[in-house]
């Protein structure tokens, strides 16, 4: 399976959010990465349920949902109805994960689980089966052009090995500070879905950008 893109709009205009949801259909990105902060799990707020509910009238792709926030289990259904297809909660939020992955299963939507930089990815063995996705987070969350965490690439290793070991096909998501210096090298460790945020929308082209990073 080809690597897939997944622009960050954390990083895009808000005051041009149609068109820049325009540019990310007619490029060559497969979904867009929408990340939720709440201002508690994590030291900043963007976005909630009705922008995201504006977006997915514009959008011709899959919406890969990341909430960083607390108690996410509250919000699934809210989530399901405005849109998204993949829902990712993380693990330092979720105190019954295995029920939280299960509810968004139910809701008919892929279940993503993401890690901060200091989790271990072996604290997601017990979940593994249940897990369509598993958020990498290659920067500290909560704002976007922070620097890659070099760290990341035993992470994606470790992870990739115990995806195949137990037989699965969870795919491995990394979110933060990717561009077209580290992304052969995710790619290589197992990485299957890319975000990218500062590093689309802050080129001089963005479409360009993202087809640059497709073709890695």
């Amino acid at each position: 399976m080809s690597h897939l893109i997944a622009p960050s709009l954390l990083a895009s205009d808000f005051a041009n959010l149609q068109s820049e949801c325009e540019m990310i259909n007619k490029s060559d990105a497969d979904w867009y990465h929408l990340d939720v902060m709440d201002g508690v799990f994590v030291p900043n707020i963007s976005f909630g349920i009705p922008i995201i509910k504006y977006i997915n009238k514009h959008t011709l792709k899959p919406l890969d949902v990341h909430l960083m926030i607390v108690e996410p289990e509250r919000y699934i259904k809210d989530f399901k109805i405005v849109g998204a297809n993949i829902l990712t909660v993380h693990i330092e939020a979720s105190k019954h994960l295995h029920r939280t992955l299960q509810a968004i299963k139910q809701e008919d939507m892929k279940a993503g689980v993401a890690v901060n930089p200091h989790t271990a990815v072996e604290l997601l063995e017990p979940t593994l089966e249940e897990t369509d996705l598993v958020c990498i987070m290659s920067v500290n969350p909560g704002f976007g052009g922070q620097a890659f965490i070099e760290g990341t690439y035993r992470k994606v290793e470790k992870l990739k090995s115990m995806i195949v070991k137990a037989g699965l096909d969870t795919k491995i998501e990394i979110d933060g500070g990717v561009t077209s210096v580290n992304a052969r090298k995710l790619i290589d460790c197992g990485a299957d879905v890319l975000v990218a945020g500062s590093f689309v929308f802050k080129s001089e082209n963005p479409t360009k950008t993202i087809a640059d990073l497709k073709k890695i």
